[in-house]
């Protein structure tokens, strides 16, 4: 199945901003931010079509898989 990966701030660093990947149907959010190498305990908002997922939600053909990193500041 395809998926369009996208990632977000410092997650672009070293990587890509929007990507296609072909993927084994079943496949998590978790695995996918595994695949391109970021920590699931870094990772603040997984949205999935733009609605907020759980990490061991499995994905499907055409999805969107959108992460972003958790903020810090003060």
């Amino acid at each position: 199945m395809t998926i369009t990966v996208k990632l977000f701030a410092t997650y672009r660093v070293g990587r890509f901003k929007i990507e296609e990947r072909d993927y084994p149907a079943g496949t998590t959010c978790a695995a996918i931010a595994n695949d391109v190498g970021l920590d699931p305990a870094g990772i603040g908002i997984i949205l999935v079509n733009g609605r907020h997922a759980e990490a061991k939600q499995q994905l499907q053909d055409g999805d969107v898989l959108a992460l972003f990193p958790l903020v810090g500041g003060g």
